[in-house]
């Protein structure tokens, strides 16, 4: 459970970022690497859905994966998703990618050839908004839809085992969409007031882990 006082603006900044584009076709989904089995879980899940008809699994190691995944993120879901019954040949496995914005490069890249005009970007819920501003930065002319499992703010937290670490992770991400944007790393981005005061209160909190 999370302290009364911290709660709405846990809230407002896990919303924020789960964009909850409603589902459609894509040429392939991309399975963004991070310590979470659930994403390759959930790629697998919408391959089976009929989703998309080839997979990409993006991501090398991070500080925070490498106990976890030590022979890399997209190595290890790979191995998830065959064991859940996506075929070996439609999976395809990016292994340098240390950043969001690797992620989307070097995917891109391992695609080239490929007539590819729509992803669906499989990740954490809270991680949805920056990987969207990200590809529409990094990959102009494709369509772009964002997916993660539906669950809970309060289920996602009782499943994690450091509560702290993902509102830290949630302040770190609502500092990247107008950071990153303003380097160029993204396109920009609507923050709405009520998220920049969440931000600031919980920053001001002590949530300040994964700030730049």
């Amino acid at each position: 459970m999370l302290p009364e006082h911290l709660d709405a603006d846990v809230r407002t900044l896990w919303d924020y970022h789960d964009l909850r584009h409603e589902p459609r076709r894509s040429d392939v989904g991309v399975g963004l690497g991070s310590r979470e089995p659930g994403v390759a879980v959930h790629t697998a899940e919408l391959f089976h859905a009929g989703r998309f008809p080839l997979v990409v699994f993006t991501g090398a190691n991070a500080p925070t994966t490498v106990d976890r995944f030590p022979r890399g993120e997209a190595v290890h879901y790979r191995e998830i998703a065959l064991e859940l019954g996506v075929p070996d040949d439609v999976i395809l496995v990016e292994r340098e990618a240390r950043n969001t914005g690797e992620n989307i490069e070097f995917t891109r890249r391992l695609l080239a050839g490929r007539e590819i005009g729509s992803v669906t970007l499989v990740s954490r819920p809270y991680q949805q908004r920056r990987a969207y501003a990200t590809a529409k930065r990094r990959w102009p002319g494709v369509d772009v839809a964002c997916a993660s499992k539906a669950v809970s703010l309060e289920d996602y937290l009782a499943r994690v085992e450091d509560a702290a670490r993902v509102i830290s992770m949630l302040v770190g991400e609502t500092q990247r969409i107008t950071e990153y944007a303003a380097r160029g790393f993204a396109i920009p981005q609507p923050v709405p007031a009520g998220v920049e005061r969440a931000f600031g209160r919980l920053a001001a909190a002590g949530f300040t882990q994964r700030l730049l």
